[in-house]
């Protein structure tokens, strides 16, 4: 298959290329080497050198259409990320993420492609706060948290029809989205473009809600997302780690290689049609014990501190039901995460030391009424 990565020297891409090119693929990728990502260093490893490298961006419309000739499928990763800064940086993330990906779909529908499937990276975020159980009216779906909850330390959701605190379970594909944030607004409407397209033009299209996927390669420079990068940086140089709410937040903490597989599975499957697929590891994994463990790992003095602060378009909670993608294409994840952690560190610990302008970013986010504080004692 001759396969075009948009996006595709950023985290995930880097380690999809390399196993499309193990499973003898022609790999084109188009990516802008966007310097929060990547720093100074504009230049691919050695294990991407036979990739056909195109320096552009997805706002490119004439570079986008030329992209996609001689293209069997196309992967859909370009995007800008990381949910506080989309809450003021709201023209970047419309055009990365939404006109850019409107770029793609016109140049299928005005020109004849070979183009057959579409993949897009889509996100657990759209989901917002996903399923909960609410001891008197069982599944339910909260909408954002009360500030007047999180002002008083109380950070749980309630049930949006008795206002009782309620306790988190796996999200499905079927449940509601109610994006809490723009960059879940803009990765929801992106997912959606796709899927509509891929059905107008007759190609099969699927849309993959990654949860919050690591691993080594990830960018330790951008001091908007990635609480693992965050959290390791900060251990390394025994900085302090701040915690938000009471660090009893969660996620589902999913494994590049895991990630890359899933993603294969639907590039290469026989399976046809229009379809979302969650992509995690299925368990919820407290922040309280991602930054135990990694200050553990490297004997770091840092301290860790929680908080009480929030920012807005957080979710408390969400983990991901992977019955659908199980049940349809065979996929489970085989990386817990103690051992993915400890691949991830192993990696960090051999990357020279970056100062990744944490607290400016939390400075900034303050500045801008997006981080507020618990004022419970």
């Amino acid at each position: 298959m001759n396969i075009l990565v948009t996006g595709g020297v950023g985290f995930i891409g880097t380690h999809l290329c390399k196993k499309l090119l193990q499973e003898g693929c022609y790999v084109r990728v188009l990516d802008n080497f966007s310097e929060q990502i990547h720093g100074q260093n504009k230049n691919i490893s050695d294990a991407l050198s036979s990739i056909e490298l195109i320096r552009g961006d997805v706002r490119d419309k004439k570079l986008i259409a030329s992209s996609i000739e001689d293209i069997d499928v196309i992967v859909h990763f370009a995007a800008e990320t990381g949910t506080g800064q989309s809450m003021y940086e709201l023209s970047k993330y419309e055009e990365v993420n939404v006109l850019g990906t409107l770029n793609i779909i016109e140049s299928l529908l005005q020109k004849k492609s070979q183009v057959q499937k579409i993949v897009v990276a889509s996100s657990r975020s759209i989901y917002g706060e996903g399923s909960y159980k609410c001891s008197e009216h069982g599944e339910v779906f909260p909408q954002d948290r009360l500030e007047e909850d999180m002002l008083s330390g109380k950070f749980e959701p309630r049930c949006p029809i008795c206002s009782k605190f309620v306790e988190s379970i796996p999200t499905k594909e079927s449940s509601p989205l109610n994006p809490l944030s723009y960059y879940a607004l803009t990765k929801q409407v992106q997912e959606q473009m796709i899927l509509m397209y891929a059905k107008v033009l007759g190609i099969s299209g699927f849309a993959l809600r990654y949860q919050n996927v690591y691993g080594p390669g990830q960018s330790l420079l951008n001091p908007y997302m990635g609480i693992l990068a965050i959290f390791s940086t900060l251990a390394r140089n025994n900085d302090e780690i701040r915690i938000f709410e009471d660090g009893e937040e969660s996620r589902d903490f999913v494994y590049v290689q895991d990630v890359v597989a899933a993603t294969w599975m639907c590039i290469c499957s026989s399976h046809q049609g229009i379809e979302t697929y969650n992509v995690g590891s299925g368990i919820s994994t407290s922040v309280n014990e991602v930054a135990h463990e990694i200050v553990n790992y490297f004997n770091s003095s840092s301290k860790i501190l929680t908080t009480g602060e929030f920012r807005s378009g957080d979710i408390r909670h969400n983990y991901a039901d992977l019955s659908k993608i199980s049940n349809q294409l065979n996929f489970l994840p085989k990386w817990d995460f103690k051992d993915g952690l400890r691949s991830f560190l192993d990696w960090t610990s051999k990357q020279p030391y970056e100062s990744i302008g944490f607290t400016e970013s939390l400075n900034e986010l303050t500045e801008k009424g997006l981080l507020k504080t618990s004022k419970k004692d």
